[in-house]
């Protein structure tokens, strides 16, 4: 599918070529990558010492480990724009997020940080809060993901004092020029965003820019505050113990109309917590999204319990697909001093997720098995089959023969078939 033409016409990295170009040493680190390696070392196990990939991936030998790392940490600012740009458009060749029918539905967005720690020697690398890891030294890597439609957006690094109401409009405009939104598509998006990037400032920021919001608010004493206004309570039918009411405020702290929804418990100590969800989607809108029945509209419980799973949905969202990254293509692990060499490596993952779940799709069709994959599974056991690969004297491949044992490979040797077709590529399961 020539990914690596695009990023070569793109991406111009000053240093010599002796035997490798720069191009082909970022798809040596990619292949490692989908390979599952977690650390750029391992380019030399996984994708040096195998032939048979590198012929598979258009590669005829393979960049030493060392040399990649050269390649980058010699990366410029002006390098990584130009990568940012042709995984961009890598994305919106292939992507059904950039194909999203706007007058049919909203696109919904979530939008997160989470931590990359890294030592002292790393540049840009800041003590502060990293999720998962508690207050230490590190990077912050912003998130932007299409949850239904299981795509990464956008990816973009700060250093790790930043936390997300100070990256929201970056993350906001990285996620806009990826999808080449226009006005009337941003009133149809729907950024979910966490507490930490639901400060007045940043939701008020969004609302001028005509783009709907579902949040939470950054305040919890705000949140007490408000709750106090509420008439009626009712019982949370998901979550045992949490009580749900809208919140009745009069003045206007918002640039459009939002609507409060306020929520308590209590912890395990009898503690009475607080948070507030606000929101410019009409209830009807909700319920579309969660793909309930339109007429619920009419049932206020049930309407404000919506609101609340609409929310409480971002757990299945952007924090999974985060999770994945992390376990199947340990984007926490690979760590370069170089700041803009580890931006490098940050698009590179980008990437390599959503190729992850665009293969994932074009398998599933007649493997359906592999629907309920995720990045780490497909990864580990999908990616990772056994067999053998025949090649013709010219280095091309002719056959892939799977594992038969393996019960992966027998349900995806139907789908490969099919898809390799159009290559002259064979697939068997050892069968004559």
């Amino acid at each position: 599918m020539k990914f690596f033409e695009t990023i070569a016409g793109h991406v111009h990295i000053r240093q010599k070529a002796i035997k490798h170009t720069p191009p082909e040493k970022l798809q040596d680190a990619f292949i490692a990558i989908l390979a599952g390696a977690h650390g750029l070392v391992e380019v030399k196990t996984r994708v040096r010492s195998d032939e048979a990939l590198q012929r598979a991936c258009g590669r005829s030998s393979c960049a030493e480990q060392s040399v990649v790392q050269e390649t980058l940490d010699a990366c410029t600012g002006e390098n990584v724009r130009q990568m940012e740009e042709a995984v961009a458009a890598i994305f919106r060749a292939h992507s059904r997020a950039y194909r999203h029918d706007y007058q049919a539905e909203l696109l919904l967005l979530d939008v997160d940080l989470t931590g990359l720690p890294c030592g002292r020697s790393g540049e840009s690398a800041a003590v502060g809060y990293l999720s998962g890891y508690g207050v230490r030294r590190g990077r912050q890597l912003g998130r932007v993901v299409a949850p239904v439609h299981d795509e990464v957006v956008a990816d973009r690094l700060y250093p790790g004092h930043l936390q997300l109401r100070d990256t929201l409009p970056h993350l906001v405009e990285a996620l806009e020029w990826t999808l080449e939104l226009d006005e009337a598509k941003r009133r149809r998006t729907v950024p979910r965003i966490d507490a930490g990037g639901g400060s007045l400032n940043g939701i008020n920021w969004l609302l001028k820019r005509g783009s709907h919001v579902h949040c939470k608010d950054i305040s919890t004493k705000r949140a007490a505050h408000y709750a106090l206004s509420v008439r009626e309570w009712v019982s949370d039918p998901r979550r045992k113990g949490r009580e749900l009411g809208w919140a009745l405020v009069k003045s206007g702290d918002y640039a459009r109309p939002v609507r409060r929804l306020a929520l308590r418990w209590r912890k395990r100590n009898g503690q009475r917590c607080h948070a507030l969800l606000i929101s410019t989607l009409a209830p009807r809108e909700v319920l579309k999204l969660l793909g309930e029945p339109e007429e619920r509209v009419r049932d206020e419980p049930a309407v404000m319990t919506a609101y609340a799973r609409l929310y409480d949905e971002r757990g299945g969202g952007v924090e999974i697909e985060i999770k994945e990254s992390k376990q199947g293509l340990g984007v926490t692990q690979r760590r370069k001093k170089s700041y803009t060499g580890q931006q490098m490596v940050m698009l590179l993952g980008t990437l390599a997720h959503n190729v992850v779940v665009w293969a994932k799709r074009w398998l599933a069709e007649d493997a359906p098995k592999l629907k309920r994959y995720g990045v780490q599974r497909v990864v580990r056991d999908v990616l990772a089959v056994s067999g053998f690969v025949e090649l013709s004297k010219s280095g091309a491949v002719r056959r892939v023969v799977l594992n038969g044992a393996s019960a992966v490979g027998r349900a995806c040797a139907k789908a490969l078939r099919l898809l390799l077709e159009a290559e002259h590529v064979r697939v068997t399961l050892g069968e004559t």
